[in-house]
């Protein structure tokens, strides 16, 4: 893993907090923001936006990286999530990440203590389903 330095991971982490001031999250009043760092430097923004209809609220996680694909990037080096508590992504976060890169450093940012974890994607999620689980037609 390409991990950042000290100095980059508090960049990144401010940058999550930012985005979660952005969040829309009415229904649970659990406010997330992501912030996505690209190879080249750049950091992409994302918060979670709920809906009454829980299914269809979509991650903060991947609201950057879907923005960040829009953009035409494919590679991620890290992404700080930063949350009360300093929750670690979703499931579905972590699959989705995962098609990007498992070697991508997730960092977990206590917006309430500023404690942080890091870990790998790997880490997080060992056995991703991948498209060599999938079946020749």
């Amino acid at each position: 893993m390409n991990e950042l330095k000290s100095k980059e991971i508090d960049r990144l982490v401010r940058s999550a907090i930012d985005a979660r001031d952005q969040a829309y999250a009415p229904h649970s009043h659990f406010y997330v923001g992501a912030a996505l760092w690209i190879p080249d430097g750049e950091i992409i923004l994302g918060c979670n936006v709920e809906n009454a209809s829980y299914s269809l609220s979509i991650c903060a996680e991947r609201v950057a990286t879907s923005t960040a694909v829009m953009k035409g990037y494919r590679e991620f080096k890290a992404i700080a999530i930063a949350s009360v508590g300093g929750v670690s992504p979703c499931g579905a976060c972590r699959q989705f990440l995962s098609e990007f890169g498992r070697d991508l450093q997730v960092i977990m940012a206590d917006v309430l203590t500023g404690a942080r974890q890091i870990r790998s994607l790997s880490q997080l999620l060992p056995d991703a389903f991948d498209a060599s689980n999938l079946p020749m037609n």
